[in-house]
């Protein structure tokens, strides 16, 4: 690896905040001290952004398949010269803005796979958008899965500052969830918790268990997942030297974390975890796919078409996602031990 991880940036969304975003990133001071970026994108739809964010970046252009540990230039991009400006709806998810983000997606994944990156980042993906360019399209752990051939577990935590959320169960309707629960599922999710954790400098991660039912349960009046399911899974792992405890009710764990008694919740469910993170600094938070080979970071928040092409989308989420990034590709990456 390079004195400085090298860091795959692709371009998300274009009728969306991501090209300004992807601009206002490749001139960050800290980012720079920090990394060396490869953006992957169209140079046209690079260059608007730019102009939108008001910004002028300095860029080494490199082919594609070149060696990019070897180019010169601290802001590498590779053009894809897959879209046209002119063809982009603003504020619209359509079928050519999901084509492009697949691609660069993809291949920054590639560049990753191969070890010619360190980490992977994106700008935001509208999800709509990548079913229209992809029916199959799930979310971004399925398809990142995919091309790179990965075949053990992963999943998606959610970073503000040094709180982290990790959760058993994601994408799929709540009325599935206590179904999809298990003794192997949770005990997973804790293992995989505390090992992405240490790659991102926790040297023993103080991890909270969320109970499943209202009050954790009450003692079995509301529910016996906390008892027959939860409990033993949290005895197990601290039987093997995973800092857990639990489990807690999911109303008040999220305070007792946020005044520094966790490093971190694990939610068995979604929104559980992801209500609590959003209103803690919805423009901080950052989403990392862990269980992969290297370290994969996007900002939590969304395409936000409301204020596109406006110039005034806040980079806060983006800089800590790719500084995150940074931070875990420099101490190895993040897949689970």
């Amino acid at each position: 690896m390079t004195a400085k991880p090298l860091i795959a940036l692709a371009m998300g969304d274009p009728a969306g905040i991501s090209p300004e975003l992807t601009a206002k990133l490749a001139v960050q001071d800290d980012i720079h001290a920090r990394s060396r970026l490869v953006v992957i994108g169209d140079r046209r739809i690079f260059d608007e952004g730019a102009r939108v964010a008001g910004v002028k970046p300095k860029l080494a252009m490199v082919e594609q398949g070149a060696d990019l540990r070897a180019a010169e230039g601290e802001t590498l991009f590779v053009d894809l010269g897959h879209l046209d400006p002119k063809e982009v709806e603003p504020k619209t998810a359509t079928l050519a803005g999901g084509k492009f983000a697949l691609a660069n997606y993809r291949h920054a994944l590639e560049l990753g796979r191969d070890g010619r990156v360190d980490a992977v980042c994106f700008t935001p993906f509208n999800k709509q958008a990548m079913r229209l360019a992809r029916a199959e399209y799930d979310d971004e752990i399925a398809f990142s899965a995919e091309v790179v051939g990965l075949k053990t577990a992963a999943s998606e935590f959610n970073v503000l500052d040094q709180l982290w959320n990790a959760r058993v169960t994601s994408h799929i309707p709540l009325k599935d969830v206590a179904g999809r629960l298990s003794s192997e599922r949770i005990h997973r999710a804790l293992k995989l918790t505390d090992s992405c954790m240490r790659s991102a400098g926790f040297a023993r991660p103080r991890i909270a268990v969320a109970g499943l039912n209202p009050h954790a349960g009450d003692g079995g009046n509301f529910g016996r997942e906390e008892i027959d399911m939860i409990a033993p899974v949290v005895a197990t792992a601290q039987r093997e030297g995973i800092a857990a405890e639990g489990p807690f009710p999911a109303d008040t764990v999220f305070l007792r974390a946020k005044g520094g008694a966790f490093d971190a919740v694990l939610t068995m469910y979604h929104d559980q975890g992801q209500i609590a993170m959003k209103l803690m600094g919805f423009d901080r938070g950052v989403t990392l796919l862990g269980g992969f080979p290297f370290p994969i970071c996007t900002p939590a928040h969304g395409t936000a078409y409301d204020i596109a092409g406006q110039g005034i989308a806040s980079i806060g989420a983006s800089r800590a996602a790719l500084l995150l990034a940074a931070e875990m590709a420099a101490r190895g990456g993040a897949k689970s031990s």
